[in-house]
């Protein structure tokens, strides 16, 4: 019996309610200098609708056009945009180099470029702002920070980016994997992808994987000077990518990475998801369940995926308990039978449904 052709998929087929459309405008947008850091961004739907600020994850992801499709495209003005280093924007890791890219790369960087944009783009007042897994992150700081432009918030896959959080997606059992490879001596999401994370672990020599995260970026922040050093990078940046990659979906497509195996992605994704891990996001402690009492006049859409292995539900029980307690508990907390991707069935549908249902700005 071939079993391969009998797995289904929780990828989104026929989700969408809304078709793939073209862009209206795009452009991109210098925000720094020295280096000269330009974001990449894309327009679709009604140029004159409710404008919807979208927020891509990693640090490190991109944006793409299928992003466009959670949105009404008679009723939204949906700006995609790639962060600093990401995607389109320039310069990036792979094509610049980690010097350039990564120089003024943090969070306050990110939450100013939001502001930046909305300026560029004659956004005036409060906006919707849409943001996933880092995303949400982000999304929140912001938020925090700009109460007053912010209409509404709709986060997927919550993402605190706590110390427990990293350690649950990238260290789990790699200190003992050597002697014990399936023992269950940590939490971590290698109990359910044993074999994908048997590939991350062994990029790493045994005697470094105290620090899993602390090996590979050893490994990002080396300047290989010949073929083999560079070939190495390579390899524990598409590892790191694919790792993300594979597990982000509860039924993995596990001969086809997609983007996460491309060299060019991989080199951007993996170094600047650990220069901002290595950095602690570049937030305070808490920053953002501390800091959510900001948002009394904003309403919070959370859509989260009970089987999660990159940002576990707990981080998302973890902002509900945090908006509770400070008298703005959220406006919508949907856990949908999905892991992390924004691209599973349900999660997509719940994403549109809450789109579709939100008072006019």
């Amino acid at each position: 019996m071939d079993f391969a052709a009998l797995r289904k998929t929780s990828k989104v087929t026929t989700e969408w309610t809304y078709p793939q459309g073209q862009a209206l405008r795009t452009g991109w947008l210098r925000v720094d200098t020295a280096p000269d850091h330009e974001l990449y961004w894309e327009e679709y739907g009604n140029a004159d609708g409710e404008p919807v600020m979208f927020l891509h994850g990693g640090p490190g992801g991109a944006c793409a056009p299928v992003m466009s499709r959670f949105f009404d495209p008679a009723r939204y003005r949906v700006i995609l945009f790639d962060q600093r280093g990401c995607g389109q924007s320039r310069p990036t890791v792979a094509a610049d180099g980690p010097e350039k890219a990564l120089a003024h790369n943090t969070t306050d960087h990110l939450v100013a470029d939001i502001n930046a944009l909305r300026e560029a783009l004659g956004i005036t007042g409060k906006m919707h702002v849409f943001g996933g897994s880092w995303g949400s992150t982000l999304a929140l700081v912001y938020a925090i920070r700009n109460p007053e432009k912010v209409a509404s918030l709709i986060l997927r896959g919550i993402f605190l980016g706590r110390q427990e959080d990293l350690l649950y997606m990238y260290q789990g059992n790699a200190a003992t994997f050597e002697t014990q490879p399936y023992a269950l001596t940590e939490p971590g999401a290698y109990i359910t992808y044993p074999e994908e994370w048997k590939a991350f672990v062994e990029v790493i020599a045994p005697e470094q994987r105290g620090d899993i995260m602390g090996a590979y970026k050893a490994i990002f922040d080396s300047r290989p000077s010949t073929d083999e050093g560079r070939e190495r990078q390579l390899q524990a940046a598409v590892a790191w990518s694919v790792w993300e990659g594979t597990i982000s979906n509860m039924i993995p497509a596990a001969a086809d990475p997609g983007k996460f195996g491309e060299a060019a992605f991989a080199l951007s994704f993996a170094q600047i998801e650990a220069h901002f891990f290595a950095n602690d996001l570049f937030l305070k402690p808490d920053e953002i369940t501390d800091g959510v009492g900001a948002l009394k006049d904003v309403p919070v859409h959370i859509v989260h995926g009970r089987f999660d292995q990159v940002c576990p539900l707990t981080q998302a029980s973890r902002l509900v308990q945090a908006l509770n307690a400070a008298g703005t508990p959220p406006a919508t907390y949907v856990r949908t039978d999905a892991g992390h991707s924004a691209m599973e069935g349900q999660t997509v549908l719940a994403l549109t449904a809450i789109m579709d249902g939100l008072p006019r700005i």
